[in-house]
């Protein structure tokens, strides 16, 4: 039982700094709304609601993955 313990444990860790990589790559992704321009140096934010997307698959992954992670942990938790 403890190393099915220290397994749940281990994964929950592997997956929880796999899934904050992910999101740590997501926050400093350039939203779809905001362009720049070489030319003159500066950023122009182009709002249309239908075409915004905040979020990408690499951040939802993430946020999963910290679920998951979370779940596993508490799984161990009380298999202890």
């Amino acid at each position: 039982m403890v190393d099915l313990v220290l397994a749940l444990e281990l994964s929950g860790y592997g997956l929880g700094a796999l899934g904050a990589a992910l999101l740590f790559f997501e926050f400093f992704q350039l939203p779809s709304y905001v362009e720049y321009s070489e030319e003159y140096k500066d950023y122009s934010v182009d709002i249309s609601p239908r075409e915004v997307t905040e979020h990408t698959w690499i951040g939802r992954v993430g946020a999963f993955l910290v679920a998951v992670a979370f779940a596993l942990l508490f799984l161990a938790a009380l298999l202890r």
